[in-house]
């Protein structure tokens, strides 16, 4: 009992001071323009404490998913509109665009500070480390890349690239980063073989460059099952480490996800390590009509997010913070892609998983917490300044069009279009914490089974040629 409230103190400290630190961004330069500071709120919903000073209204709510500071000035004051505490709100004088930028943008500003603050902790102690954090090791090869044409293969170790060594795969995406063309030095440790490949690099629409075809090597993790699917009657269980299929060594989750596609209708053998026994399980890799795709039914775990713990690195702060950018920026980008949106949304998670993935890490690694948290600061950093009415890069958004046009948008549409905002913000998040509820199997089976199954194809962060994260 001693263990879970510790835990849950924990989880709602990091969550909180990721919240309150952006709202304090707003909060403090508001009030260094001098302008109107109404309530400053954590959380929403009825107050747990609150408490009036220099009349601004502090509170913290009970439902602990974000907060607000309200600035009257922020936004005109339509007629009639009352405030929480049931009297008409006053009428306070115009604030230039030039204010009303800065004090939105004082919000990220705030979490990327704080992410900084978090990475470089976690350079100076060390964090637990994936395998791909520690080595070279090439997890995957598409069998229709010229890597594999020329003979590279998942298992294979790259020792150099343009003769400069390189230690693990942070290294590897810089070098390829900064070149169109690699020669690579590859190792097959087995037959005490070298050779080299070369490679024109991949680039993306953001501008990175990778290695086309190639991932890298990362435990084969089982986040969660889909019920009544093969795995399930196979007995696959959340939290099994796949480690062999058809008696084949598995290198990465694309490779498994081949080795399934590979064994329709087809019995197969996996070997399992569940804690530290060891078990080899029959399934049975059935099509999916409505995903077009053979599967058993399991989604990865983030290769990420799977680590050893006896095993601690320590990641450069800019690489750190530039890594987690990166990630949400291709998800963004993939969600307005067309070919790519139907995937990258049913990859999304919401507070239902934000939670129980930092209520995991409290419990196993607090240092892999405040790594989580880094992540959620970075997060929300990047998805505030997006230019939606209720959001940071909405108001940013409104405040440029006053400054050039030297009006205000109509305060009536904008109101309007606010509301439209939030109500499908809302039903959103709703959706998402419903399925996120139903994957973590937090529900009946029998309700459960109801949900077709979902396939994620959700790119690795490192690797864009990374194949799908569920099978």
């Amino acid at each position: 009992m001693i263990s879970i409230l510790l835990t849950a103190i924990g989880v709602l400290l990091l969550f909180g001071v990721t919240i309150f630190i952006h709202e304090l961004g707003h909060y403090l330069v508001a009030r260094w323009f001098g302008m109107k500071v109404e309530t400053f709120a954590i959380g929403f919903g009825p107050a747990i404490v609150r408490w009036k000073k220099d009349g601004i209204l502090y509170k913290i709510g009970i439902i602990p998913f974000g907060g607000y500071v309200a600035l009257p000035q922020m936004e005109p004051v339509p007629e009639g509109q009352v405030g929480e505490d049931g009297k008409p709100l006053e009428k306070w004088p115009d604030v230039p665009p030039s204010h009303k930028i800065p004090v939105a943008l004082a919000g990220v500003i705030g979490n990327m500070i704080l992410a900084f603050i978090l990475a470089w902790i976690i350079y100076i102690v060390g964090k637990p480390s994936s395998p791909h954090e520690r080595d070279t090791v090439i997890g995957y090869v598409q069998e229709a890349s010229s890597a594999y044409e020329q003979g590279m293969r998942a298992g294979d170790r790259i020792l150099t690239i343009n003769g400069e060594r390189v230690a693990n795969w942070n290294d590897i995406n810089m070098n390829v980063t900064l070149s169109k063309d690699v020669t690579l030095l590859v190792e097959r440790p087995e037959e005490d073989n070298t050779f080299e490949v070369e490679l024109e690099t991949q680039k993306t629409d953001l501008g990175v460059r990778l290695l086309p075809g190639v991932g890298w090597f990362g435990y084969v993790d089982v986040g969660s099952v889909t019920p009544g699917s093969p795995a399930e009657r196979a007995g696959i269980q959340s939290g099994d480490r796949l480690v062999a299929f058809n008696g084949i060594k598995l290198n990465s989750q694309g490779q498994m996800i081949d080795l399934v596609e590979q064994s329709r209708d087809q019995e197969a053998t996996v070997d399992v390590k569940r804690g530290e026994e060891r078990l080899t399980l029959n399934v049975t890799p059935a099509y999916d009509p409505s995903e077009d795709r053979v599967l058993i039914g399991i989604r990865f775990m983030p290769s990420k997010w799977v680590v050893d713990f006896d095993q601690k690195v320590h990641p450069r702060p800019m690489q750190m913070i530039g890594e987690f950018s990166t990630m949400i920026f291709r998800v963004l980008q993939a969600l307005v892609t067309p070919s790519s949106s139907g995937m990258a949304a049913s990859a999304l998670s919401g507070p239902v998983v934000i939670f129980k993935v930092l209520w995991d890490m409290v419990e196993n690694s607090f240092v892999m917490a405040l790594w989580f948290t880094c992540l959620l600061n970075v997060n929300l950093a990047v998805l505030n300044l997006l230019p939606l009415p209720v959001l940071d890069g909405g108001h940013i958004v409104f405040s440029l069009y006053e400054m050039i046009t030297r009006r205000r948008v109509n305060v009536r549409f904008k109101m309007a279009l606010m509301s439209v905002c939030w109500v499908f913000l809302i039903a959103v998040m709703i959706f998402i914490s419903v399925r996120d509820v139903i994957r973590l199997g937090w529900v009946p089976k029998r309700q459960a089974a109801i949900e077709q199954p979902v396939e994620d194809k959700e790119t690795d962060d490192a690797q864009e040629t990374q194949p799908a994260s569920r099978d």
